[in-house]
């Protein structure tokens, strides 16, 4: 999963208040049991959650390849320019073309959770995990993905294949996060070999 703390991004259009919240493609779960992710450097049974300013990053369904980037205070106004249209504050994320129509009709869950047992990850800024089961408070369904980004400001950028662009922005001074990279399309004979990981 994730190595280094990641600055936060900054804040979308419509922000709520901070809260912690497990996103999933399933209504009605319960409870929440702690669990080894396949993907995280942690091999400890836990429960993960998004706090909102990060929650963006989720507005897809669960196996959809994705790479989110924004500027932080240490990215050049030269990669400001080339990957954010010279706009600081925008955030983009981006998926392939053929993953279009299933977030078009996407709809996902948020399972808002309490926070008592809930610490902030020590390695990777926006996730909090908790080492026992937890109860949900509420669930709120998010749909009308490709809405709510426009209304959030938040660019979705469509491309083609993601390796030329996601290449570019992990050699570049973006902060970045990619997401279930592993299931996006092959690359070409002429992509350079890379990896999914995050910049904080």
């Amino acid at each position: 999963m994730d190595t280094e703390r990641r600055s936060d991004a900054p804040p979308y259009h419509g922000e709520s208040a901070h809260a912690l919240w497990h996103v999933s493609d399933h209504d009605g779960i319960p409870s929440f049991e702690p669990r080894v992710s396949a993907t995280s450097i942690r091999k400890e049974p836990l429960v993960w959650a998004i706090d909102t300013r990060h929650l963006p990053l989720f507005w897809f369904p669960r196996d959809c390849p994705r790479g989110t980037f924004w500027a932080d205070s240490t990215t050049t106004t030269a990669d400001v320019d080339v990957f954010l249209s010279g706009q600081r504050a925008l955030r983009v994320q981006a998926i392939e073309k053929t993953w279009l129509g299933r977030v078009r009709d996407g709809r996902v869950h948020a399972y808002r959770m309490p926070e008592v047992t809930f610490e902030p990850d020590p390695l990777v800024g926006g996730y909090w995990t908790s080492r026992v089961a937890v109860k949900p408070l509420e669930s709120v369904a998010i749909d009308d993905l490709l809405t709510r980004h426009a209304e959030a400001g938040i660019e979705l950028r469509i491309v083609p294949t993601i390796w030329p662009l996601w290449d570019r922005v992990t050699a570049s001074t973006l902060a970045f996060s990619g997401i279930r990279l592993r299931n996006a399309g092959p690359r070409s004979i002429s992509d350079e070999p890379g990896r999914e990981r995050t910049r904080y």
